[in-house]
């Protein structure tokens, strides 16, 4: 009898009453459920740690971290220093913390509140931004990939470009408006300057990638992760690398970030203070492979209260932007020939939306 129940499990009805409520994951643990609803279950092969930590990796605890001494890097061995440490995290990694990075501890923690603030206030506020058409100024979903997905994520999620076109104040909510057009201006500066640094990694001028207009478009993904009944059921983001140049990622102190190295997933411990760069899809691509975009994941969160983080992915994405990138003619050459083919953004950001967080490179795709 049992196993005619799991046969008959209706899981697209499931999502679609789920979706339906517009209250998302919070919702559900604002009703009092005690058990983990089947469509966050997931698979064991996905939850696992696919294997012990090799030998040669053994010295390796967590990303590096790298101070940025408040981006004042006037004495020339200092900045390459700080260029050489970036350039090593980027081909090694993907990901490294920055500390003394120019933002304020005060706006870190007023941006964080503000993400609670949204997130904790009365369901029939919340319903009114609850949405799947990602062209809206202002998004408030579960799961952009819900139906696509094989298991859907313990986390709800806002998300709203903040450049280069800024929304109308009158577009984002008022518990959240202010710190979110706020945050984004540093996020936006401290990009400027991370991009720099990055060109200077590559051997190219300075202003080679703000040129290329890398640090042109922000799409700032802000994420709620309430406590999860069964964490060893489910995840709060599958596997999946960004489809960004970069991304600025603002985490609170309670754990879940995993980096994939090697086949083996690092914790990364909150730093107070310090927040998480990493490479995405878009800056591999026009490297060449030279820095990489590594996969990642957020744990279920196992803390009574709830975990958040806000993403603020360097990309002008399903925006309309003419601008063709391919690998840099600079990286290429006739032993290092390109990788990739010539895309839009747009094109690339069209595909990750139709194909969700499947645990496979969207890279792939656009290979030679």
């Amino acid at each position: 009898m049992e196993t005619t129940k799991i046969a008959s499990f209706d899981r697209v009805s499931e999502l679609k009453a789920f979706d339906e409520t517009k209250t998302g994951v919070k919702g559900l643990v604002d009703a009092g459920i005690t058990q983990l609803p089947r469509i966050f279950h997931d698979s064991p092969s996905n939850l696992a740690n696919p294997k012990p930590l090799s030998s040669d990796l053994l010295h390796l605890t967590t990303i590096p971290t790298i101070d940025l001494e408040g981006r004042v890097l006037e004495d020339e061995t200092k900045r390459k220093n700080t260029v050489d440490r970036v350039r090593d995290a980027a081909e090694k990694w993907g990901f490294f913390q920055v500390v003394n990075h120019g933002v304020s501890l005060d706006l870190l923690e007023r941006m964080k509140d503000g993400v609670r603030g949204f997130n904790e206030q009365p369901s029939e506020v919340k319903k009114q931004f609850y949405s799947r058409d990602f062209s809206r100024e202002f998004v408030y979903t579960s799961n952009f990939d819900l139906y696509t997905s094989s298991a859907a994520s313990w986390r709800d999620t806002f998300s709203c470009y903040m450049a280069p076109n800024p929304p109308k104040p009158h577009d984002l909510p008022a518990i959240c408006r202010d710190v979110m057009l706020e945050y984004s201006n540093q996020a936006i500066n401290l990009g400027e300057f991370l991009f720099e640094l990055l060109s200077e990694a590559l051997g190219l001028k300075r202003n080679h990638l703000k040129d290329m207009d890398c640090s042109k478009g922000l799409r700032m993904l802000c994420h709620y992760y309430p406590p999860c009944p069964a964490p060893d059921l489910t995840l709060g983001a599958s596997k999946h690398s960004d489809s960004s140049f970069i991304t600025v990622l603002l985490p609170d102190q309670i754990e879940g970030l995993q980096v994939l190295r090697e086949g083996y997933w690092f914790d990364v411990p909150p730093a107070p203070g310090a927040l998480i760069i990493n490479v995405g899809d878009l800056l591999q691509l026009i490297t060449n492979d030279k820095f990489i975009s590594s996969e990642h994941r957020v744990l279920a969160n196992r803390a009574t209260g709830a975990r958040v983080s806000v993403a603020c992915f360097f990309t002008t994405g399903i925006r309309p932007n003419p601008r063709i990138y391919g690998p840099m003619r600079e990286l290429v050459s006739e032993d290092n020939p390109p990788k990739y083919r010539d895309i839009t953004v747009k094109d690339f950001a069209a595909y990750r939306g139709a194909k969700g967080h499947d645990g496979t490179s969207d890279l792939l795709h656009f290979k030679i």
